[in-house]
């Protein structure tokens, strides 16, 4: 059985005195949970102080981003080693707002997945639709090119060691119209890796996030 999986992206927001905070409430709320993996995405310069407050707890850190490169001349980057060794178990490539703000790619997301992988890092690796293609009708091809050139590129060995974020454009903004339910498309993407590159096995063990801005009210249904 898949074991669940909550993820919490916090984007550019804490500082490192915040953060020591967030733990110091959060961990006494989650510290019987058992039924499923808990992930935190601090922003860069917050990642140390996470990974020292969550010590003992079943919580794991993640990097919001990272480079596809191991080491270069790339100012304002960061590596998948540098974060590795930083503490994060997890990194997230593809964000939506990485997309729609800074075109990042499939190609880029496909490079950066195997950089993470490679230095020990589990990819949350994230697929989404923009707006405009959902009012046109093109989630279905917009999701299969992305998986294709994205976690679709990758071996069946690599596949089985990455998560996938269903995280549309747009969708991380509240009051936004999200979808109520994962699109069909995106479930036959890995219904469809089964009979061509992955086996069953690897298709079913694959773990969906859905990603989007949350508050109590969307929990509360």
């Amino acid at each position: 059985m898949r074991r669940r999986v909550i993820a919490g992206n916090w984007k550019m927001y804490k500082t490192l005195a915040e953060t020591r905070a967030f733990f110091s409430s959060f961990l006494p709320l989650v510290a019987g949970a058992k039924h499923c993996d808990i992930v935190v995405a601090p922003p860069f310069t917050a990642i140390s102080t996470a990974v020292e407050a969550a010590k003992g707890s079943s919580i794991a850190i993640a990097g919001q981003n990272v480079s596809w490169s191991k080491e270069g001349a790339f100012t304002g980057e960061v590596s998948a080693p540098m974060l590795a060794e930083a503490g994060c178990r997890y990194v997230i490539i593809g964000h939506s707002e990485r997309r729609q703000l800074f075109r990042e790619t499939d190609d880029n997301v496909a490079k950066k997945s195997l950089m993470a992988l490679e230095s020990g890092l589990t990819p949350i690796v994230c697929l989404g639709e923009t707006q405009e293609d959902r009012d046109a009708g093109l989630t279905p091809q917009v999701l299969s090119r992305q998986f294709s050139g994205g976690p679709g590129a990758l071996t069946p060995e690599e596949f089985s060691r990455i998560l996938i974020a269903y995280e549309p454009v747009g969708l991380s903004a509240r009051g936004a119209r999200r979808p109520r339910k994962l699109p069909p498309k995106l479930i036959a993407c890995s219904g469809d890796a089964r009979g061509e590159k992955f086996s069953v096995r690897h298709a079913s063990a694959l773990r969906i996030l859905y990603g989007a801005a949350s508050s109590l009210t969307i929990f509360r249904g």
